[in-house]
């Protein structure tokens, strides 16, 4: 019989990945997905959906205890809010809440996965050095707040097979924020925000899939690791390897901080009545120039078995195949 693996965050971008993954796996897939969500581009594959309420262990309890799951990949999170608050809640007190209701619900689980981000460590302020695992955080956004919280309080839960993934920039198949510079460069602009040097870091969405689910049969509990494709790149690689993989000749050009810093203002006052949040705000600011987002990824390479089969140019040429054939470029 196929042992049960819960995934929350189904319908998102990483999550479709992790599902694809899951059941080439040989595992049986319950996709946590709210009922208002699209979950069309999921038909394809034979898994089963479960709508879980967060807000309440005793809930949590009973729903896991219903299918009696063997492993949870927890990858639900929101990375855009308007307030602390919002992040904080979603992203800490839920993961909080998962965790307790699957270490008190009578199921034999074997590992829960948290899906968290780079994020929640933060950038090194120079170019000097690599962020390790256990690197003190220091987030520069409240996003990266949230998911450091939510680390903090799974450390705290005794008797939870806990293994934490803290994934970099994530580029692939279906995602839509790094998309919207290939979108400007398969336009022939090619944007950057100041002349300063940094050092980016990337993890395409199928090795991060496969790092996930590697996971969920290693030996090993309480661990928290930072993965990347293995390599550390310039600023310029990104848009590089785009022009490249689009056959695209661009128009290079750099925009004073101070005047994207600006924009990025204006467009929170726009939205300040809308529940959306707009892709660039203040706090993205503090991400996009950040200076040091190397990482050392040699614990998950020997505890994960984690090999990386794209590197940044063959994970967007593999992308870019995809997004030609859905047109969205």
């Amino acid at each position: 019989m196929s042992k049960k693996v819960l995934i929350t965050g189904a319908t998102g971008f990483v999550g479709y990945h992790l599902i694809e993954k899951a059941l080439a796996a040989g595992l049986e897939v319950f996709a946590a997905v709210r009922k208002s969500s699209d979950v069309s581009h999921l038909k394809e594959f034979n898994i089963s959906y479960v709508d879980l309420d967060y807000s309440s262990v005793e809930t949590l309890k009973t729903q896991l205890e219903a299918n009696q799951y063997n492993y949870i990949i927890h990858a639900a999170g929101i990375t855009k809010a308007k307030t602390a608050e919002e992040y904080n809640k979603v992203n800490a007190g839920y993961t909080k809440n998962l965790a307790l209701a699957a270490v008190e619900a009578t199921i034999q689980l074997d590992k829960f996965v948290f899906v968290s981000s780079l994020a929640a460590l933060g950038p090194l302020k120079d170019l000097n050095g690599v962020i390790e695992d256990d690197s003190e955080g220091h987030p520069v956004t409240s996003y990266g707040l949230s998911k450091l919280l939510a680390e903090q309080y799974l450390k705290e839960i005794e008797g939870l097979p806990l293994v934490v993934i803290r994934p970099t920039a994530v580029y692939g198949p279906r995602e839509k924020d790094i998309f919207i510079l290939f979108k400007s460069i398969n336009q022939g602009l090619e944007p950057y925000i100041g002349s300063f040097k940094q050092q980016l870091t990337f993890i395409y969405v199928k090795d991060l899939a496969d790092v996930i689910i590697s996971a969920l049969n290693s030996k090993v509990t309480g661990r928290y690791y930072n993965v990347t494709d293995g390599h550390v790149y310039d600023r310029y690689s990104l848009g590089k390897f785009a022009r490249k993989a689009l056959n695209k000749k661009t128009l290079k050009f750099h925009l004073p901080i101070f005047i994207v810093s600006a924009m990025a203002s204006i467009m929170d006052v726009i939205y300040t009545n809308s529940r959306e949040t707009p892709t660039l705000n203040r706090e993205k600011m503090a991400e996009l120039t950040a200076v040091n987002w190397a990482c050392n990824i040699e614990h998950a390479i020997r505890d994960l078995d984690y090999r990386p089969a794209f590197d940044l140019e063959s994970g967007l040429n593999d992308t870019m195949v995809w997004y030609k054939a859905v047109k969205w470029l």
